[in-house]
């Protein structure tokens, strides 16, 4: 399985972001993923980090869809892919209602809507092509003139159910985030490779998400999880994911353990049907230092489960 690991970026120097990005590089991660959540402009970071630590994939987890309109979002993707070579995931996702409304001023109304006819859009307009898009949400007409640039996977940050049938059948596949391996396998894999399927398109990719840390204390970065995202207990798709995990929020959903207790829990997700792992470390630095070398280090193969 794949392995990616998301950057931490808020509140941290840009430098020491280039930092993690190199670091990432050298332990042999296949792909890094950068957050757009209100501090570096997420797409404009990657080109960056892409030029000073070549090798890894790059990906966005994930950008919100409403205040980007596909063709800027398109011209941004495009030009990341060709300054870096690199191939890209464009991770692209509705947000929330307070965040789209009170901090953008735009109207959350009929976002699966929305989210369908953006990624009409936005598909042909990273495949070189006219988009011709005269929707209720939006309109977008027009082409990309970028000569040479790959085009980017595109995968939806999605949990809901309309949202995964969306994302089946008009996207790569999905990134999701709390979800475990009882979700994977009983909702989220089953629900987008049907669309996907019915959609005529490959079956998707399952970038997973998960917090994890290798620890001898699993309820120090339960505890800072379920402190620091509490709020997403609020949120009705987390709170379907949340249940049918049986874990009680956000602090739940941590893996936490030694080496071989993370281990084993990876390779539920695989075996649930995740097809990347998206690494996001938490817990002390020398916690999160221990979880980046597990999953990155040639020495430490065995980490990954093989696909």
């Amino acid at each position: 399985m794949r392995t990616g690991i998301l950057l931490d970026e808020i509140g941290v120097p840009f430098h020491e972001v280039v930092t993690q990005a190199k670091e990432a590089a050298r332990l042999g991660y296949d792909a890094i993923w950068l957050a757009q959540r209100g501090g570096w402009d997420a797409l404009t970071a990657l080109t960056a980090l892409g030029l000073a630590a070549p090798g890894p994939a790059l990906g966005t987890s994930v950008i919100p869809t409403y205040p980007r309109h596909p063709i800027s979002l398109a011209a941004q993707a495009l030009t990341l892919q060709a300054a870096t070579g690199a191939p890209v995931s464009l991770g692209v996702g509705l947000s929330h209602r307070p965040i789209i409304e009170d901090q953008y001023g735009y109207s959350f109304d009929r976002p699966i809507r929305h989210l369908r006819e953006y990624l009409q859009a936005l598909n042909p307009l990273l495949h070189h092509e006219n988009a011709d898009v005269h929707g209720e949400t939006l309109t977008a007409v027009g082409t990309i003139e970028a000569p040479g640039a790959e085009p980017p996977s595109v995968v939806v940050g999605a949990l809901s159910p309309l949202s995964l049938k969306v994302s089946g059948a008009h996207a790569d596949g999905v990134v999701s985030t709390w979800a475990g391996a009882r979700s994977l396998a009983e909702y989220i894999v089953p629900t987008l490779s049907k669309a996907a399927s019915g959609a005529g398109r490959p079956a998707p990719r399952i970038v997973s998400g998960q917090l994890i840390s290798v620890t001898g204390d699993p309820d120090g970065p339960r505890s800072w999880v379920a402190e620091n995202y509490g709020m997403a207990a609020n949120i009705p798709a987390y709170q379907a994911v949340f249940s049918r995990d049986r874990v009680d929020g956000p602090g739940g959903t941590v893996i936490a353990g030694d080496e071989e207790f993370v281990r084993a829990r990876v390779r539920e997700l695989e075996d649930a049907g995740a097809t990347e792992l998206l690494l996001m470390p938490v817990g002390t630095p020398e916690e999160q230092a221990r979880t980046r070398e597990l999953f990155g280090s040639p020495a430490a193969a065995g980490a990954r489960p093989s696909a």
